[in-house]
């Protein structure tokens, strides 16, 4: 709101935003990290960039393997060097303040720099994080100095954090430009922090920093009941996920049917069990792999998806499509449940809307620090087996490539064109469903943003199905058993949507209600 006030864009206002969560919620994302930018603007224009973590030069397809091909235990590749991929969310944030940024570069740093060196409380939420992955927010001695107390305990709710050497760090950029991050002496010691932590050849270099480029990629778009829906294609998986969750599902007057209806959940979760089939085989990074985008968000091939779902019943099983361009026998890989990520949605005066997800992926990344920031874990969203029953996975390792990911942040126009809703979220593997769920309950159940993100959540994880615990899905799943999802289970998820929703001419800004209030214990 600050950047806003200054008459800064929505772009402004989202880059300073990233990097005042750098300080404040380090477990989830920061400049140690990458992520993906949506912009949409009032006359429909939309760009997207792609500020996705790197493999090091030195990365091979057996990069996590153990000296006898083996896949080790996950705990080891991701608490390791060999889990950090090249930092993208400076070089991503000055790509799009060089295109849309009306404030000066340095503005931007100002917010950050401030919580860094006159301290921030911590919330119970990071306390809570502290306390579920010490051994990697206190693995190194810049962490525990930060986070805990002698004892080895996390620091309490409320206590001042004070983080003198990111406020260094982010002054450097600020004054220097990306570049200072890229190369000298920010970007050599990061990479002697990943070396000094990586137990193979082909550690993070200098140069691997130095070559890194954020990109400016085509985006993926699509219709939904009149509404434009655009979003960010490959390397992330998110945003075609979401268009054919929705695509498949047009055909079904999901409004007649109603929000608390087991069969509308039915068709949501049958839809999901699609686009992530085609997810696993299809994608990745698409400047190695390729993945046949248009072919996937074809309207024809969406719809001969679509009628493989049955109102009454639920399919047996559910395999990947053939969509056009898909011509590479491809494998599913083993990459494991990804964890972190923020999002954050900004509209500004004119009406642009930014949309922003950005991660260090497991909560405090690799648990290694350098200039008072933590680093990524990026590349265990690698697959770690870069074959499977002797086909090539598409996401495997390849130096310089991206991982895959499921970040999905996308952007909405009504259907006379004029910008709706920005939205997002965080949570690893449940983005796109999150996501796809408040669209719905936007589009279809006509509720406001805090509402349609607060609706009970429902995921299918191959033929098993999750609904969440202590809502009415939970006391529905006798009839979505009776459908025929066999496996079916309650639990509770941790969900985290943003959104801003225009409604009669008023943005309105929400956030998933899951979250609790940022109150601190004085």
């Amino acid at each position: 709101m600050a950047m806003l006030r200054q008459g800064g864009s929505a772009t402004d206002a989202a880059i300073a935003t990233m990097l005042a969560l750098t300080v404040v919620e380090p477990q989830s994302s920061g400049i140690g990290g990458g992520g993906f930018l949506v912009r949409g603007t009032a006359e429909g224009g939309v760009e997207t960039f792609d500020g996705r973590e790197t493999a090091p030069a030195g990365a091979t397809p057996d990069w996590f393997l153990d000296p006898n091909g083996e896949v080790p235990p996950f705990a080891e590749s991701i608490k390791s060097g060999l889990s950090v991929g090249v930092p993208g969310n400076v070089a991503l944030a000055a790509m799009a303040h060089e295109r849309h940024g009306t404030l000066a570069w340095a503005t931007l740093f100002e917010p950050a720099i401030a919580l860094a060196r006159e301290g921030f409380r911590i919330t119970p939420r990071l306390n809570r994080s502290l306390a579920g992955t010490t051994d990697r927010a206190g693995w190194t001695e810049s962490g525990r100095k930060l986070f805990f107390d002698s004892d080895g305990q996390p620091l309490p709710p409320g206590h001042l954090v004070v983080n003198e050497e990111l406020a260094q760090t982010l002054e450097a950029i600020a004054a220097g430009g990306p570049e200072v991050f890229y190369r000298g002496e920010i970007a050599d010691k990061l990479a002697k922090v990943v070396a000094a932590e990586t137990p193979r050849e082909g550690a993070m270099r200098t140069a691997d920093l130095a070559s890194y480029e954020a990109k400016s990629r085509d985006a993926v778009c699509g219709a939904y009941r009149g509404y434009r829906i655009c979003g960010m294609g490959p390397p992330t998986s998110g945003g075609i996920a979401v268009l054919q969750i929705l695509g498949q599902l047009e055909r079904f007057d999901l409004a007649a049917l109603g929000a608390e209806n087991p069969v509308t959940w039915h068709l949501f979760v049958e839809s999901q069990r699609l686009a992530y089939a085609d997810r696993e085989l299809y994608l990745a990074d698409e400047d190695f792999v390729p993945v046949p985008v248009a072919g996937l968000i074809d309207a024809d091939y969406i719809a001969r998806r679509s009628a493989l779902i049955d109102p009454q019943s639920a399919m047996p099983s559910v395999e990947a499509g053939v969509p056009a361009g898909a011509s590479v026998a491809l494998a599913d890989g083993d990459e494991p449940e990804e964890r972190g990520t923020s999002h954050f949605a900004v509209v500004d005066a004119r009406n642009t809307m930014v949309s922003y997800t950005s991660t260090v992926e497991s909560a405090f990344g690799s648990g290694l620090m350098s200039g008072g920031f933590f680093l990524n874990n990026e590349m265990t969203d690698f697959s770690r087996s870069p074959h499977i029953d002797g086909k090539p996975v598409a996401n495997r390792v390849e130096p310089g490539k991206r991982p895959r990911s499921s970040m999905a942040p996308m952007v909405v126009w009504d259907p006379e064109g004029r910008p709706l809703l920005a939205i997002g979220a965080a949570g690893g593997s449940t983005i796109p469903v999150q996501t796809a769920r408040s669209i719905i309950g936007v589009i279809d159940f006509g509720l406001d943003a805090e509402d349609a993100l607060a609706m009970p959540f429902a995921m299918a994880y191959g033929d098993a199905v999750l609904v969440e615990q202590g809502t009415w899905l939970e006391g529905a799943i006798p009839q979505l058993k009776a459908i025929g999802h066999a496996k079916v289970g309650a639990r509770k998820v941790g969900l985290k949507a943003n959104a801003v929703l225009n409604r009669n001419g008023r943005w309105i800004g929400a956030r998933d209600p899951r979250i609790e209030a940022q109150i601190v214990v004085p």
